[in-house]
C-alpha cells in the first residue's frame, strides 16, 4: 500500500484512515448514549433468540472449536475462536428479529446492530475496555451505513455485505492494526465475501439469520489475517473487477463520517417495537388497533394500504400467503396482520407451529388484501422516514372497522425512551435470566464506559 508506484484505491485508504483517527474524545454525548441503547438492544435480542434451533446448530459447531484464549458463545460458558463467537452470537442476536433497523430514502439499510456481537467477540478476545468496545461499535455503524448511503441498494446483493466491512474495520482496531494493516484487512473483507440477496427471497430459510453471523464472522477473520501478515487483494473497490464496479455497479466516494460536527449514524437507526421484519411492523400496529376481533369468521375482507417497498417486498408474492416456515412468516404482511388480528399482537410466539399452521390463521389470511397508498410511498420517500398504514375490516353485515398509524408517536420510527428500552431488555430477558439477574445487568449496560474489560459481559448472560 505504500509503494508509490502503484496507485491508491482512496475508498480503501479513506476507510482504513477513519478507522485509525476515530477515538473516545471524538465521540459526542449524543452519540454514547445511543451506542449504550443498541448494544442493549442488541444483547436482548440475543437472550430472547437463544433457543431458536438455528442457534442451536451454531452453538453445537463452536462446541468443536473450543479456544480459552478466543471469546464466549454468549449464553454459555464455552469459548471458541473469535471468528467463529462472532457467527454464533451475531446469528443468535439476528434470530429473534428484534435488532435495530435503517431507513433511508431509497436506501436498503438492514439492520446495522448486526456488527455489534461480531465486534464485541473481538474486544473481548483483546481483553478491551467498554469505551474501546463502544468505540469500534460507532466505528462499525460509521463505515456500514457510509456505505449503504453512498451505494444505494446494489441490485442482487444482500446488506449483509455492509456488516463485514464494518465488522471488518472495528475488528480490527481492537486488534490495533497500522494502516497499512487495516487496508489489507478491509481488502480481505471485501473482495473474497459477497452475499446474494436469495438469502431473503421467496420462501425463506433459518440462513436467513445465520447470513448476518456469516458476514460478521467474514470481517472478524479478515482482520486476524491481517494481524496475522496476510495481504489482501490490491485495489479493492476501485480495480477494474473491484466493489465498485461490479457490486454497486458505480462509482462513488465517501465525503463524510460522524465527527467533527457531523453526526454519527448510529444515532439514526430505528429500535424496533416488535420482533418482526421491519417492513411488515407498521402493518401489525396498525392492526393492533382493532385486535383481538370477537370473532374473525365474520370476517369478510381485510384491506392494508402501505408504502410500495412494503408491498414489493412482503405483500406481494406468493409465499406471503403461503408461508411454509417462521423465516417466510415472518416477512408475510398477510401472515402478520392476520395472527394479530386473532391473538391481539404478534410476538415471536406467533410464529411458533401451532400459529404458522393454524387453519383459522390460514382462512383468515385468504380474505387479506394489499395495497399500495401513492401518498404512504411518498411519505416513506422522504425524510425522516415516515412509516403510514391504514388497515380497513369488513365484516359481512357490512360494518367496518379502521385504524391507521405512521407519522407520529405511533410510527415505527419513533424515538423510544430510555424506560422503553428497558422494558424491551427486560420483556425479552426475563423469563430466561430471571427479573433480578435482568435488573442488575442492565444498570451495568448502562454504565458501559466505565468497565475496563468487557469480558465481564458474556460472563453475565450464562443461561443457567
Amino acid at each position: 500500500m505504500t509503494n508509490s508506484s502503484k496507485p491508491i484505491d482512496t475508498i480503501q485508504q479513506c476507510l482504513a484512515n477513519y478507522a485509525c483517527e476515530l477515538t473516545w474524545d471524538d465521540l459526542t454525548t449524543e452519540a454514547v448514549h445511543a451506542t449504550k441503547v443498541r448494544i442493549i438492544d442488541t444483547l436482548g435480542a440475543l437472550t430472547g433468540g437463544f433457543f431458536g434451533p438455528t442457534c442451536q446448530i451454531a452453538r453445537n459447531l463452536a462446541a468443536r472449536l473450543p479456544n480459552p484464549s478466543g471469546a464466549t458463545v454468549i449464553g454459555t460458558r464455552l469459548k471458541t475462536t473469535p471468528d467463529m463467537a462472532a457467527f454464533v452470537n451475531g446469528t443468535t442476536a439476528r434470530y429473534v428479529e428484534m435488532n435495530d433497523a435503517y431507513h433511508s430514502p431509497g436506501v436498503f439499510g438492514g439492520h446495522p446492530s448486526d456488527v455489534i456481537m461480531p465486534v464485541l467477540a473481538v474486544a473481548e478476545h483483546a481483553h478491551a475496555s467498554g469505551r474501546e468496545f463502544m468505540v469500534a461499535v460507532v466505528l462499525a455503524y460509521e463505515v456500514y451505513l457510509r456505505l449503504a448511503d453512498a451505494v444505494v441498494n446494489p441490485p442482487g446483493f444482500d446488506y449483509t455485505n455492509y456488516i463485514c466491512a464494518g465488522t471488518a474495520l472495528a475488528a480490527g482496531k481492537l486488534l490495533n492494526l497500522s494502516s497499512i494493516e487495516l487496508a489489507h484487512c478491509i481488502s480481505i473483507a471485501v473482495v473474497p465475501n459477497n452475499a446474494l440477496f436469495q438469502s431473503r427471497t421467496g420462501h425463506l430459510s433459518m440462513w436467513k439469520a445465520a447470513a448476518a453471523g456469516q458476514a460478521g464472522r467474514a470481517g472478524v477473520f479478515a482482520a486476524l489475517l491481517a494481524r496475522a501478515g496476510m495481504e489482501g487483494p490490491h485495489l479493492p473497490y476501485e480495480g477494474k473487477a473491484g466493489w465498485c464496479d461490479h457490486v454497486a455497479r458505480k462509482r462513488f466516494s465517501l465525503d463524510a463520517f460522524g465527527g467533527h460536527g457531523n453526526p454519527y449514524k448510529v444515532q439514526e437507526t430505528i429500535i424496533k417495537p416488535r420482533s418482526l421484519c421491519a417492513a411488515t411492523i407498521s402493518s401489525v400496529l396498525a392492526a393492533e388497533k382493532v385486535a383481538p376481533l370477537s370473532n374473525i369468521r365474520d370476517v369478510d375482507k381485510v384491506t392494508v394500504e402501505v408504502y410500495k417497498k412494503a408491498k414489493d417486498y412482503v405483500g406481494t408474492d406468493e409465499n406471503c400467503w403461503n408461508p411454509d416456515s417462521r423465516e417466510t412468516a415472518d416477512h408475510s404482511i398477510p401472515y402478520v396482520v392476520a395472527a394479530t388480528l386473532i391473538d391481539g399482537t404478534a410476538s415471536p410466539r406467533s410464529l411458533d407451529d401451532a400459529h404458522l399452521w393454524n387453519p383459522d390463521l390460514r382462512a383468515l389470511m385468504k380474505k387479506i388484501e394489499v395495497v399500495e397508498n401513492a401518498e404512504y410511498t411518498k411519505a416513506y420517500g422522504q425524510h425522516p422516514v415516515e412509516h403510514h398504514t391504514r388497515i380497513t375490516v369488513i365484516k359481512r353485515n357490512g360494518d367496518q372497522l379502521v385504524a391507521k398509524v405512521g407519522g407520529d408517536q405511533d410510527d415505527l420510527a419513533a424515538h423510544k425512551s430510555d424506560a422503553e428500552i428497558e422494558n424491551k431488555f427486560r420483556g425479552l430477558t426475563e423469563d430466561t435470566l430471571g427479573a433480578r439477574r435482568s435488573k442488575a445487568i442492565l444498570a451495568r449496560l448502562w454504565k458501559l464506559d466505565r468497565i475496563e474489560n468487557v469480558g465481564e459481559i458474556p460472563a453475565a448472560f450464562v443461561v443457567s
